[in-house]
């Protein structure tokens, strides 16, 4: 049959004509496939933290509460904004609370150091990703080479007929390797690039807030000044 005579045929079946498992498959591709498989279980692990933690974050915004305290910091009413806030379990509710908590300091510092407090939390995990994303493919080309080097080892011999299966093992460590690396890359970057998404949603959200109570602040302070 052709499909015997396809040199690549040892990838999906074994000698006995079966379909390769998975573990033949990662057994296949030789010791490069275990730092692969420690990459995928952290990947995973932190796709799976960061999106329940977007979807928790995205559950307790309240916009509303937000308008409403800006609303009281327009009517100098601080205290009530500061209640509102710390009722309320938004990310940037609590970035007013501390900024008007602490604003006969310094408000521009108290929201600064409030937002970075915050913004750290989306970023927590992404630079463990981004390694994940860029290790893979690499790890997965050091496979290509080790193959290729097991492969032109066997070719070196002499006697293709006897060494065809390194030969052949050979060719299947550097392509299950590369493969593999790319489905992990590949797999973690679209979470990746939503994650990141999100954050600058944040950052913005968080500026516009910075903005609106600057605006509001200067507005309120010519007509009269706050009380505490």
């Amino acid at each position: 049959m052709i499909h015997h005579s396809l040199p690549l045929a040892f990838l999906l079946t074994n000698p006995d004509g079966t379909p390769m498992s998975p573990m033949e498959l990662f057994h296949a591709g030789k010791e490069i496939m275990w730092p692969i498989l420690l990459l995928s279980f952290i990947g995973v692990t932190v796709v799976v933290e960061r999106l329940l933690f977007i979807l928790r974050e995205n559950s307790n915004r309240e916009p509303e509460v937000v308008e409403k305290m800006l609303e009281s910091v327009e009517k100098r009413d601080i205290e009530g904004a500061v209640a509102l806030g710390k009722q309320s379990k938004d990310f940037v509710a609590r970035i007013l609370v501390y900024s008007l908590t602490n604003k006969e300091y310094s408000l521009s510092n108290a929201f600064i150091r409030a937002s970075s407090q915050e913004l750290a939390r989306f970023q927590q995990g992404m630079a463990t990703l981004d390694t994940v994303i860029t290790a893979a493919p690499l790890l997965g080309l050091l496979g290509t080479v080790t193959g290729m080097m097991r492969t032109f080892g066997a070719l070196g011999g002499g006697d293709v007929g006897a060494a065809a299966s390194t030969i052949t093992g050979g060719v299947a460590e550097a392509l299950i390797a590369t493969a593999c690396g790319l489905v992990i890359a590949v797999t973690c970057l679209l979470p990746y690039n939503y994650l990141n998404a999100r954050t600058e949603e944040a950052k913005h959200e968080v500026a516009d807030a910075s903005n609106a109570l600057e605006i509001l602040i200067k507005k309120s302070e010519t007509m009269a000044p706050f009380g505490r």
